[in-house]
């Protein structure tokens, strides 16, 4: 898998708007069909989880180096997880923390991380095929770019998911754009930058004079874009959920903005 460098100004990043006011998000998630699937054998949930796995992988590598763990014994520890999460026995004792992917993830984790049996014999199973390829080295030089404060591992793996997710978010905001015409890769490009800010904080002037354009043509683009994008920040959250009501997206929204802007 290769791990791209976060695009998002997460300093910038705006309290989530309001939640739609229609039903269901989707009727079924990635996370529901992983949790359907139980440990049995299931091809659709076996590829939902391997989506979410390499969406989300690197939070569990900057969790690990919080905690004031060495490049290489990071590499070492997340190596061993996935190789014991993707057995098959990741259901197996943990059930409070189903409802949300992140939750669950990390509580696996914390229960691999202090079982001494694991971390002695995680050498062995390194030897083993694992089904996802980690890019360590960006994975280093991500954890280099976080802000040096001094986070705790949960806060540092909580604004680590939040910036995964955007950092998705964008890139499939891009490639919609992309697909439809060169006219659309170019509007995602001037406009991109003013997705997380709030209206006000926007140079409307400027930026248009800047790309070429009349300041209502880039409002008009900015207006799609953000309107998309918020679509699909919800639908991306959504596929975290066991219950992608619109108040358990906005309550995950909420949760993650607040990685950005509560205190250590």
């Amino acid at each position: 898998m290769e791990a791209t460098q976060p695009t998002v100004n997460a300093g910038s990043l705006q309290p989530p708007p309001s939640p739609p006011q229609s039903g269901d998000l989707f009727a079924t998630t990635r996370w529901t069909v992983v949790l359907a699937a139980g440990t049995g054998t299931a091809p659709d949930a076996d590829r939902a989880l391997d989506e979410l796995c390499r969406a989300y992988w690197y939070p569990l590598y900057a969790y690990v180096r919080r905690q004031g763990r060495s490049r290489e014994d990071a590499e070492d520890l997340v190596q061993g997880f996935f190789a014991t999460f993707l057995a098959k026995n990741y259901l197996e004792g943990l059930s409070g923390e189903r409802g949300r992917f992140r939750a669950f993830l990390l509580a696996c984790l914390k229960h691999f991380l202090a079982n001494e049996h694991d971390r002695i014999h995680r050498k062995k199973r390194g030897g083993q095929a694992l089904h996802l390829s980690l890019d360590w080295q960006s994975a280093d030089t991500r954890y280099q770019l976080e802000p040096s404060h001094d986070a705790s591992p949960d806060r540092a793996y909580d604004r680590a998911w939040a910036v995964a997710l955007l950092d998705r978010v964008l890139g499939r905001l891009e490639g919609e754009c992309a697909a439809e015409d060169q006219s659309g890769r170019i509007q995602f490009q001037r406009a991109k930058d003013f997705l997380v800010l709030g209206p006000e904080a926007i140079p409307y002037a400027a930026a248009a004079q800047g790309a070429g354009m009349t300041e209502g043509a880039l409002r008009v683009a900015v207006h799609r874009l953000r309107r998309r994008y918020r679509q699909l920040l919800r639908e991306e959250i959504a596929q975290t959920l066991a219950a992608a009501q619109p108040t358990q997206v906005e309550e995950e929204m909420r949760s993650l903005f607040a990685a950005f802007t509560s205190a250590p």
